[in-house]
């Protein structure tokens, strides 16, 4: 059966009720100087630092993470990119040897689990992982002079609101999962001397496991897919992300970002369109209703976001996920020939 989620979701405890949240605390900074770098062009357009900034990536082993340290490394950065296997981010002693050791212009926490059913069961282990982690990077950050680009999640609405969430909406996470990533916010904000929070929705990437990946494994063991027909997001591919973060460190402009892919859509009908780019015409899915999946955790009905704070920057919309979604499609069959 295939309903997975591929939210970002690891102790200080939290309550959202009793941590007021306000608009202005998302407001945008900008920080002077601008990096004091020179930008090469590049045949694809992309830009290169010609005297390389040091980025250093947490969680390097996930989709994001591996994601974010192909385009870096592209793009002309020293990117020390560090799996769980060679830092914990929740031993504050590692965290603070690991950004003394390769002082880095900018630590990107890339750190996330997709289990929100688990955090539900253990809260314990969603704070230390969600809340505590990131605010260890965040005072190692403030100590050595660094900045720090936080990744959270949708899931810290609570999915009441018909049409997009904005930076103005105040979160109000219905699961564990969403409430120590809604903490983990906090603590980067409150701990950190320059922060950027990018909340982002449905991620997915090859490597790892996501809900993407996982239509293929279900569909290729003949299992019975089932797809969620009433939860509303937007699907974000890991490649576009990490370049639309890189874009977002150049500018440096703090603050508080919501970026995802372009469109929003259902978990059923993702899977549908991702079997259709396949040619698994065959394959059967099933629409469902949450409900009917009996997990544990509660899911927020609609997350659609949107970034007042990219709109601002002028940045333009990352592109439509069925469009990436080909990119992922392919990718995944050419693996798998």
């Amino acid at each position: 059966m295939c309903n997975v989620d591929s939210s970002y979701c690891a102790g200080d405890e939290f309550s959202s009720s009793n941590a007021p949240y306000s608009a202005d605390r998302s407001a945008l900074t900008v920080a002077e100087p601008p990096i004091e770098t020179d930008l090469i062009p590049q045949a694809n357009g992309e830009l290169m630092l010609s005297e390389p900034s040091t980025a250093m990536i947490t969680g390097a082993g996930g989709w994001l993470g591996r994601s974010m340290n192909a385009h870096l490394a592209r793009t002309g950065w020293r990117v020390i990119a560090l799996p769980r296997a060679e830092l914990d981010i929740t031993n504050q002693d590692d965290v603070r040897r690991a950004v003394e050791l390769f002082r880095p212009y900018v630590v990107i926490n890339c750190v996330a689990t997709a289990d929100v059913d688990r955090c539900e069961i253990d809260r314990d282990w969603a704070f230390a992982v969600n809340a505590s982690g990131p605010r260890f990077l965040a005072r190692a950050c403030r100590e050595f002079g660094a900045d720090i680009l936080h990744v959270s999640t949708d899931y810290v609405f609570d999915g009441s609101k018909e049409g997009f969430y904005t930076q103005e909406d105040e979160p109000k996470p219905l699961s564990v999962y969403g409430a120590s990533k809604l903490a983990g916010e906090f603590a980067v904000r409150e701990d950190a001397e320059r922060f950027y929070l990018i909340r982002t929705s449905w991620l997915f990437g090859v490597g790892g496991k996501n809900f993407g990946s996982r239509i293929f494994e279900h569909a290729r063991q003949e299992a019975n897919l089932k797809g969620v027909i009433d939860q509303t997001s937007i699907p974000t591919y890991a490649p576009d992300l990490a370049g639309r973060i890189e874009q977002i460190i150049r500018l440096r402009a703090h603050g508080l970002y919501q970026v995802t892919s372009s469109g929003p859509t259902t978990w059923f009908d993702f899977a549908k369109r991702a079997l259709e780019l396949a040619g698994l015409v065959d394959v059967r899915i099933e629409p469902v209703n949450r409900v009917a999946l009996n997990q544990r955790a509660p899911r927020p009905h609609n997350t659609a976001m949107r970034c007042l704070v990219s709109e601002k920057l002028g940045l333009e919309p990352l592109r439509h996920w069925s469009d990436a979604l080909e990119d992922f499609v392919r990718e995944i069959t050419e693996r798998n020939m």
